[in-house]
């Protein structure tokens, strides 16, 4: 029995693997955890019943021939039930999804159904569709035939999404495993797709992994793996931890890698995506910079606009409009005293700011203060080569007194909440999923167990 159990864990990380090869074979992709995240993504079309959320894929690149359409033919051939859906209207997709058998969307050319340049007829239906697909039990309702009849359509399906640019809603982006594809460099090497020659060892091996995915409905309907990520992060990447951890071998780890740094990538792009977001975070460096408690308004503005590639100098921001996009935070400025005189003018405190800073901003990764000696690099257990994870520097360690609420880690040396990462010191802080079910804590910057 414990052999049979054995060599049926074995499978599925063979499996993996094996689809591993056979997508790297053909596409070049940019990074060894958007590999991993591709994989563990079409494996999980196979289980789409098991899962409370279907998670999308988004493949972008700056330009043509970067790929995109290469990894959509791998996609198409090894997923379960792949659709088509580039001409499709939204009335044939909600005749298309099946509560019992969902079928995997695959939209190429993306960037001609959301163009900022042109409306599409159908668009913000299909962002709609798309969206509300994201949960499980969320029909969506239309009227149909000559009585028109109130009728819920199934929307629950996993979806691939394909475009040049920074073409996808956000609240598309916000349901999703980004992928960026690059175009290859001289030494980058990829062998031509020929669907004839290429499709039947694919389908073959796309037939075997449905096959092991379906036999293990039951447990996956039922797992809640441990994550290093929160909220929406968290349901996006959970079909593909619970993959994992039934997968075996190395194969977890390296799904925790990949969610840990392409989901601080992803809110990387949001910050410089949203210019709400993109003003927070240069609110944030301008007070590190300066090292102070709180900063007049003129002051703050100015700071402001004298960042490297900042936007805001273009923008001509002045105190006025710098007060409308912080009370989006419910930030608002308030008297303080600056100068020696210790004259009252109006400005903002950074401990009203800490509150947002927390909230919506990732942790900043600063390069280190000193240099790194050899002892300190850690190597990477995916890729086995050796990287060096700065610790992240709070704005809250610059100011002399400030402190967060909200963040658990004091000091670095532990706390209440709170600790150093054993691996690369990084403050650490439990999720609260983690805190209920006693699970592992990972740390963000390197992706290891850190408690």
């Amino acid at each position: 029995m414990i052999t049979d159990l054995t060599e049926e864990l074995h499978q599925g990380a063979e499996l993996l693997n094996e689809l591993h090869d056979a997508l790297t074979k053909y596409v070049v992709l940019p990074t060894p955890e958007a590999a991993t995240a591709v994989v563990l993504w079409i494996s999980a079309t196979h289980g789409q019943t098991a899962w409370q959320h279907a998670t999308r894929l988004t493949i972008s690149s700056p330009e043509k021939r970067c790929g995109k359409s290469r990894l959509l033919d791998v996609i198409e051939a090894t997923s379960h039930r792949p659709l088509l859906a580039v001409n499709a209207t939204v009335a044939a997709l909600y005749r298309s999804i099946s509560a019992h058998d969902p079928p995997t969307l695959l939209f190429d050319e993306a960037d001609a159904i959301w163009s900022a340049r042109k409306s599409t007829d159908g668009a913000e239906d299909l962002r709609a569709l798309i969206n509300a697909g994201f949960g499980q039990g969320r029909p969506v309702w239309r009227c149909v035939g000559p009585q028109q009849t109130p009728t819920a359509f199934p929307s629950f399906a996993m979806a691939a999404l394909a475009g040049i640019g920074d073409c996808l809603p956000d609240t598309v982006t916000d349901r999703a495993v980004q992928v960026t594809m690059r175009r290859r460099m001289a030494g980058e090497t990829a062998q031509p797709w020929r669907r004839p020659r290429d499709s039947e060892p694919l389908h073959e091996l796309r037939d075997r992994l449905g096959a092991w995915v379906r036999e293990h409905l039951d447990e996956l309907s039922d797992a809640e793996p441990a994550s290093p990520l929160e909220d929406r992060a968290a349901d996006t990447w959970e079909p593909l931890l619970a993959l994992a951890d039934l997968a075996g071998g190395d194969w977890p780890a390296r799904a925790r890698s990949a969610a840990v740094v392409m989901t601080a990538e992803s809110d990387e792009g949001a910050v410089e995506g949203s210019l709400n977001l993109r003003l927070l975070a240069d609110v944030r460096q301008v007070f590190q910079e300066a090292g102070v408690p709180d900063l007049s308004s003129e002051d703050l503005t100015a700071r402001l606009r004298q960042l490297d590639e900042s936007p805001w100098g273009a923008f001509e921001l002045n105190q006025n409009a710098l007060g409308r996009r912080l009370r989006t935070w419910a930030v608002k400025p308030g008297r303080i005293r600056v100068g020696e005189g210790g004259r009252q003018v109006r400005g903002y405190r950074l401990q009203d700011l800490l509150d947002p800073f927390t909230r919506y901003l990732p942790e900043p990764s600063d390069p280190p203060s000193q240099p790194v000696m050899a002892s300190q690099a850690q190597v990477s257990p995916v890729t086995g080569q050796p990287t060096v994870t700065p610790k992240p520097v709070t704005v809250a360690e610059t100011v002399t007194g400030a402190t967060c609420g909200n963040d658990g880690v004091t000091g670095g040396d532990g706390g209440p909440t709170g600790h150093a990462c054993p691996t690369c010191r990084a403050p650490v802080r439990p999720t609260r999923r983690a805190i209920e079910h006693a699970w592992p804590t990972y740390c963000r910057p390197c992706g290891e167990v850190a408690s």
